[in-house]
């Protein structure tokens, strides 16, 4: 069930037996919990391979509902309330969660005050009585969120020439609000944005409620499946809102500068067909709604955020890109709503099942609609899949990023590195039997999370055969394996770029 900060929920019953708890404990186990309550804070995390410090053990998020108030002026900070319904999958004396770069005023647990302090990048929170394994409990946070950042460290927010946008991806959104930020633990969200009247706010999911008093307006949205953290959106600004109709009656909404809203229409009403034929490839669209987002912002990508993908609006108006080449991007986003929205990453390592998929359909449709071979762009990529391998780490064990840029992951070898070993996959196993597995992936783990491990063990499942000794070369070797079917292609000696890739980072 989803809730609102506004509405109070009942106190679990755990709470009248923890509150005599304490008087039937051992003297000595009193103090050890005495000192482990005086231990100081600490940061914490699910142990991600890659971002170790992501996200935090002992809870479940099952609803996020985040507040926001904009003052209109995109240099300040908004004011916001977060509140988090979890269920406890451990005794806990403290609650972590993920947040940076923003002031904390007040911390609630199930409606009483809790103490709360900062380590690292987690906000510890210390309700007034432990919680329970198995509790569900209700944590309101009232913070700011600043969308300003320094220089060595880009935030979620996104600030627009008319207001923001958001742009999570990987690690980001606990500096915009508190979370368990780690894609392993999706959850339900309802986003309700203030501004001042003449703005438009939206965010995930399908509208909810907009009231309007003492010249501001507030917005409320809902999702109707889970997400993760990283694919939170909110939009504000001077924009349009234009609906049109998907297949199967689907609403599909776009969100863009008023100003430039004639010159988008004829991208945007290529959507509905560009779902009509993901649809065609691996089944029926996973959400409520789709759109794109347009923003006034030069952010080096393009991103998936679930139900509404952002993109920069000079992608389809600087006349340097070829239309196919805008298109196919626009599939890579579009694909990414089954392929790491609905089903995510269980680790940030699983990141070439996100981003190989969607670059495979992005090629897939230009091959199909505009005559760009995709096996001309695999050959290039296979050339240069070695040094990929050397530089970033294989497909399903990427190298850490360096020197704190977190973003540094998203490399060629998850990309279109990542996309070969799909290519290669049809190759062994045959068409039939890899379009039956992309269907089944999606289907058996949607609104879900799944791994590298999963993949494997569906893969040889659907083509009746172990596909151990495969997948372990090409997503864990440091040389790429022998292509199926291609013995004539070789490692080159130098970049030849995938003929997708020319002029513009691939989509996030």
């Amino acid at each position: 069930m989803l809730h609102t900060p506004h509405t109070p929920t009942p106190r679990p019953r755990a709470w009248s037996r923890r509150r005599f708890r304490a008087a039937a404990l051992l003297a000595s186990a009193v103090s050890v919990c005495l000192v482990a309550a005086s231990a100081p804070p600490t940061p914490l995390g699910v142990g991600d391979r890659l971002f170790p410090h992501l996200g935090n053990p002992g809870y479940d998020v099952t609803a996020y509902d985040l507040s926001f108030t904009y003052s209109g002026d995109n240099s300040e900070p908004l004011k916001a309330v977060t509140t988090i319904d979890a269920r406890t999958t451990a005794d806990l004396d403290r609650v972590n969660l993920d947040f940076a770069h923003g002031k904390v005023d007040s911390v609630e647990v199930d409606g009483e005050p809790a103490g709360f302090a900062m380590a690292g990048e987690d906000l510890v929170v210390t309700p007034e009585d432990s919680l329970d394994e198995g509790d569900r409990t209700r944590i309101t946070v009232r913070h700011s969120s600043d969308p300003v950042y320094a220089e060595d460290r880009q935030g979620g927010w996104v600030r627009t020439a008319d207001g923001l946008a958001m742009a999570n991806q990987a690690d980001v959104a606990h500096l915009v609000f508190p979370c368990n930020d780690h894609p392993s633990d999706k959850a339900r969200f309802t986003i309700s944005v203030t501004a001042p009247d003449g703005l438009t706010a939206v965010a995930n999911g399908l509208p909810t409620d907009v009231d309007q008093a003492g010249g501001a307006t507030t917005w409320t949205y809902r999702t109707q499946h889970p997400m993760a953290t990283e694919l939170a959106q909110v939009s504000i600004g001077r924009s349009t809102v234009l609906h049109r109709t998907g297949p199967h009656g689907l609403p599909v909404r776009d969100v863009v500068p008023t100003k430039h809203r004639a010159a988008l229409e004829p991208w945007l009403a290529k959507t509905p067909d560009q779902i009509a034929w993901m649809e065609n490839k691996v089944g029926r669209y996973p959400f409520e709604t789709y759109g794109l987002l347009m923003a006034d912002a030069t952010t080096g990508f393009e991103l998936e955020t679930q139900t509404l993908s952002l993109f920069e609006r000079e992608l389809f108006t600087e006349p340097a890109y070829p239309a196919w080449y805008v298109e196919s991007i626009m599939v890579h986003e579009l694909a990414h709503q089954w392929f790491g929205n609905s089903v995510s990453p269980g680790t940030w390592s699983d990141l070439w099942l996100n981003e190989g998929h969607a670059t495979w359909y992005e090629a897939l449709y230009a091959e199909e609609t505009a005559d760009r071979p995709m096996a001309a762009r695999m050959k290039a990529a296979y050339g240069a899949s070695d040094r990929w391998r050397t530089a970033g780490g294989p497909p399903a064990a990427p190298k850490p990023p360096k020197n704190g840029s977190k973003t540094g992951i998203f490399r060629s070898n998850v990309y279109d590195g990542a996309a070969l070993v799909l290519y290669a996959l049809r190759q062994e196993i045959g068409r039939p039997a890899f379009e039956g597995l992309e269907r089944a992936w999606v289907t058996r783990h949607r609104d879900g999370t799944a791994t590298t491990a999963d993949f494997v063990r569906l893969a040889s499942e659907i083509s009746g055969r172990d596909l151990g000794d495969f997948f372990r070369g090409w997503l864990y070797g440091e040389k790429t394996p022998p292509m199926p079917g291609h013995p004539d292609w070789k490692p080159t000696a130098t970049d030849q770029a995938p003929a997708a890739a020319t002029g513009k980072a691939h989509g996030e």
